[in-house]
């Protein structure tokens, strides 16, 4: 690996064509495959755009899911190949893309120093032939893809037929990455989704060949390491090996929010560490068996990475996650929304963004999956929800269904998003004898939902200018908390400088370091959970918050050892961080359950 981070998956459209902007320069970025409208109107724009050609794969066609899908990944793979071809044929000088490609580089890198090398060469014919052998060396970034385990629904014909298992959302996408050209990774997120897996076991490209390479690979995204084993063994045993865990942080995240009970990620991140060899050893025992049963044989067992991501802010953190928990790259998601080179962003959000303070974000319960999001205040679809309350029509139109998961009033599933769903609910509101503090609180509940399917393609839309004339311009977006501290827009150069410690975006700012950042929210978090809850505190809940608040003072136990690993290898602000963690200590103290 060239270089030392990724761009994970940014929403739905923000990084849907991220590979574009920044493959050919050897940078993996992440896809979302959620949404197979978004995949066909950008196969369409960019088809337009380089002069391909194009034929509309109707929605009503056999299998058009998977088929939109891979036929989108198809054409980001043939012109990432062309871009990355004439990136190479051009010659090493000051301002090409060449140039630009070793320039991106991290210090350390090996290609970056024979590059220098290279270039003191004296002798003509030399330096030419070093340059080639250098040039076969390069590699573009990855094109790899996100499919959110648990967002399956099911599909029906016209005449509400199910259409059955292999149709529904996750196995259809998954058909769509298993048949395209890519040699890339599918990142498997928001949880267990047996189904999904067993369907995995009859894709071809996830065996390896006969040298032992697998075609395409296998990334599980996880909050811990029990949770990475239990879905590691799961498919081990199916034949299939998870060529990297993705290690997320529960809260210090962009997008879906999934807190762990009081995990934080530097314990995480150790167990990882400590336990990463003897995972190998494991998890290969079960491959190896299940794959002879399929009558292949392996040797060795392939390639195993761990990487972080969530909350990173600062080159310093970088570089110690990497060096300190011997991790194979770190992800940086939010702060690329504040890089128009390299996401979709429109001009007013962007804006937006750039203007806000720490009081903008917030983690909501606006998601119809019902798991907490991480939500931006200023954005126009929050405005738009908070509009149509105001004139007594609740809800949104819903007309992707992506998210349609509910049959509590019907007998195909709605979303908790939906006008439809939303008007039922608050009728069912109205025969109920509440106070109205309750009712209020039960109407906003009721009410928070937001249209993610096409609040979080918008403002791809915008930004390309291809909106249809009656379509919302109301736009979702998800960053990180961490997002806060970024107040520019930047150009992909200075983002990347920064992740290298060659510039500092953040050089004014006062900003506490991630693990501090990520503790505090899960003290707030906790805290907010323990209020809801005062007036009906079951065993069972009370249980939950004494583990949760045990393992945060574990926590901050684990940092306050960590301190000379930190000195060590950082200029972090030592006793600052000492003080926030007594801080938060003292916090938990006062949480009587």
């Amino acid at each position: 690996m060239n270089h030392t981070f990724h761009i994970p998956v940014l929403g739905l459209g923000y990084s849907i064509d991220t590979p574009l902007k920044v493959a050919k320069y050897g940078i993996s970025s992440v896809v979302s495959i959620v949404d197979d409208e978004l995949t066909e109107r950008m196969r369409k724009f960019h088809s337009e755009k380089n002069n391909e050609n194009y034929v509309l794969i109707d929605k009503k066609e056999t299998d058009s899911r998977a088929v939109r899908i891979t036929s989108y990944l198809n054409l980001l793979h043939k012109l990432i190949k062309e871009q990355f071809n004439s990136l190479l044929s051009e010659p090493a000088e000051t301002g090409t893309a060449l140039d630009t490609y070793f320039e991106l580089l991290p210090d350390q890198s090996l290609l970056k120093t024979k590059y220098k090398e290279v270039q003191g060469i004296t002798d003509l014919k030399e330096r030419e032939s070093a340059f080639e052998t250098l040039k076969s060396q390069l590699k573009p970034g990855n094109i790899d893809v996100n499919i959110m385990s648990k967002v399956d629904k099911a599909n029906y014909n016209v005449k509400d037929e199910y259409l059955g298992d292999d149709y529904t959302d996750a196995l259809a996408a998954m058909r769509g990455f298993a048949n395209s050209d890519l040699n890339a990774s599918v990142i498997i997120s928001a949880g267990l989704n047996p189904r999904l897996y067993t369907y995995m076991e009859k894709c071809a490209d996830f065996y390896p060949d006969g040298s032992g390479t697998l075609n395409k690979t296998i990334i599980l995204k996880v909050s811990d390491f029990r949770s990475a084993m239990i879905q590691a063994k799961m498919l081990a045993k199916k034949g299939l090996w998870v060529s990297e865990f993705r290690v997320e942080s529960g809260l210090n995240c962009g997008g879906h929010a999934f807190a762990t009970e009081g995990f934080l990620l530097g314990p995480i991140l150790e167990e990882f560490k400590e336990k990463r060899s003897s995972l190998v050893v494991e998890l290969f025992d079960i491959y190896k068996t299940a794959l002879a049963t399929k009558d292949i044989s392996i040797v060795s067992s392939p390639q195993q990475k761990i990487t972080a991501q969530g909350g990173i802010g600062t080159a310093e953190e970088h570089q110690f996650l990497i060096n300190y928990y011997q991790l194979d790259a770190a992800g940086w998601g939010s702060p690329f929304l504040l890089v128009p080179e390299a996401t979709n962003v429109d001009d007013d959000t962007l804006n937006d963004l750039v203007n806000a303070d720490h009081s903008d974000y917030y983690v909501s319960n606006s998601s119809p999956l019902g798991v907490l999001f991480n939500n931006f205040k200023k954005s126009s679809m929050e405005q738009l929800r908070l509009e149509r309350i105001a004139k007594g029509r609740p809800g949104s139109p819903c007309t992707k269904k992506f998210l349609s998961t509910n049959t509590e009033f019907t007998a195909l599933p709605i979303c908790t998003a939906s006008r439809e769903y939303q008007n039922l609910k608050l009728k069912e509101l109205e025969k109920q004898e509440l106070t109205a503090e309750n009712r209020k609180q039960q109407f906003d509940a009721i009410t928070e939902k937001i249209c993610l399917c096409e609040g979080l393609c918008s403002s791809t839309y915008l930004k390309h200018d291809i909106l249809k004339p009656k379509e919302s311009k109301a736009v979702s977006i998800c960053p990180g908390p961490n997002l806060a501290y970024f107040s520019g827009k930047y150009t992909l150069k200075e983002m990347i400088q920064h992740i290298y410690g060659k510039t500092n975006l953040l050089e004014s700012v006062s900003r506490p370091n991630l693990f501090i950042n990520e503790l505090n929210l899960y003290v707030d978090y906790l805290k907010k959970d323990i209020s809801l809850q005062l007036d009906e505190l079951s065993l069972k809940k009370a249980k939950y918050f004494s583990k949760f608040k045990e393992q945060l003072l574990q926590g901050i136990a684990y940092y306050q050892e960590l301190i000379p690993e930190l000195k060590k290898q950082s200029n972090m602000a030592i006793s600052e961080m000492q003080q926030q963690l007594k801080l938060a200590e003292s916090k938990l103290a006062t949480f009587k359950i």
